[in-house]
């Protein structure tokens, strides 16, 4: 919707007009009086006069108008947009470990490992977080934060997609990457505090246990959800022939139950690409993403195209002008260099 900031603005656009009328030139009134008894002279030096000066006074008015449009500050408002009224703190943390290259997963028939399962159901689940400060953890040996906490979705996920394994070593320090978490939580002002946590194993590296890391979540209000990825049953090939397995056994379910019932989370078992997204559906009801509060409408301010125009033909004119008497110094100094060479004794003989 188009409208002026400063709509009042606009009633000094006849003060022109006004300065005109009210106070009329000394000069102009003296010379009507002067040159009224000789009629057709004065007529003819009227018309003259207003032929010379309509082009001028158009655009001296359009440049008014210009100048009073842009002082009155148009502008454009654009459809209201809802801003949430409450913002979450969710930290993603990734398991990047060895056992992720296990390729026990399908996407669309294909098997896959679980790092590339993760990363393709993770892209939707980061799409709908409008509202919420996302940030992105990386562990194996240790672990590393590859994405502060940020309204930038985009950048979340493009950091996860160039995540790779081996990246941060083979082993799986849990307890550092829930203890990063903590850390990151700390350092900002009070909101839903939420660590969604994905590993396929148990915890066998880092600076602290996952008990002390749990402790230290309790203590901070960080709510933890643990997701435990592979398959319960795969076919492999041996000597004697195709035999299943099961590729998930150094999972350690009972830590993850643990950390996320203590904190008030829950603990997901993802055994599949289609149990994955179902988990993620899950966690959008459990800690949905901010509710609609006040509505704010984009504004784009307009007044730089009026000044812009009234800037244009003012240089133009001022350009015209400058040629112009350019222009009529060299006809009067080539007049006077011809009426030079008539009168001298040589132009003369000539």
């Amino acid at each position: 919707m188009f409208e002026f900031a400063w709509v009042w603005v606009l009633s000094i656009l006849p003060l022109p007009l006004l300065v005109y009328f009210m106070f009329p030139s000394k000069a102009t009134s003296e010379s009507a009086a002067l040159l009224v008894p000789n009629y057709l002279k004065v007529q003819s030096h009227s018309t003259k006069s207003l032929k010379r000066s309509t082009p001028r006074l158009f655009l001296a008015t359009l440049i008014w108008c210009c100048l009073v449009l842009a002082a009155a500050r148009p502008q454009w408002l654009g459809e209201p947009v809802s801003i949430p009224n409450e913002g979450r703190d969710l930290m993603i943390a990734v398991d990047l470990s060895g056992s992720m290259k296990q390729d026990d997963m399908r996407i669309n028939g294909r098997a896959v490992n679980r790092l590339v399962m993760t990363k393709y159901v993770l892209r939707e689940f980061i799409k709908r977080r409008v509202g919420d400060r996302l940030g992105l953890i990386l562990f194996a040996d240790t672990a590393y934060l590859q994405a502060p906490l940020t309204f930038d979705r985009d950048t979340v996920k493009t950091l996860l997609d160039e995540s790779v394994l081996g990246l941060v070593g083979d082993r799986t320090a849990i307890g550092d990457a829930i203890g990063l978490a903590v850390k990151r939580f700390d350092d900002k002002e009070e909101s839903n505090r939420v660590l969604i946590l994905l590993t396929d194993g148990r915890n066998t590296a880092g600076n602290i246990t996952p008990e002390q890391a749990n402790e230290l979540a309790i203590d901070k209000g960080v709510t933890i959800y643990t997701i435990g990825l592979g398959a319960e049953e795969q076919e492999i090939a041996s000597v004697f022939g195709r035999r299943t397995i099961n590729p998930s056994q150094d999972l350690d379910e009972r830590l993850l139950i643990q950390v996320a019932r203590s904190t008030g989370g829950q603990y997901f078992r993802a055994r599949d690409t289609q149990e994955l997204e179902a988990i993620y559906e899950t966690l959008d009801r459990l800690e949905p993403v901010a509710g609609e509060g006040q509505k704010l409408r984009p504004l784009t301010a307009l007044f730089y195209l009026p000044l812009g125009i009234a800037l244009i033909i003012s240089a133009l004119y001022a350009l015209f002008y400058l040629l112009k008497q350019a222009f009529s110094s060299l006809q009067k100094s080539i007049r006077a260099s011809t009426q030079n060479n008539i009168n001298s004794p040589s132009g003369g003989q000539k």
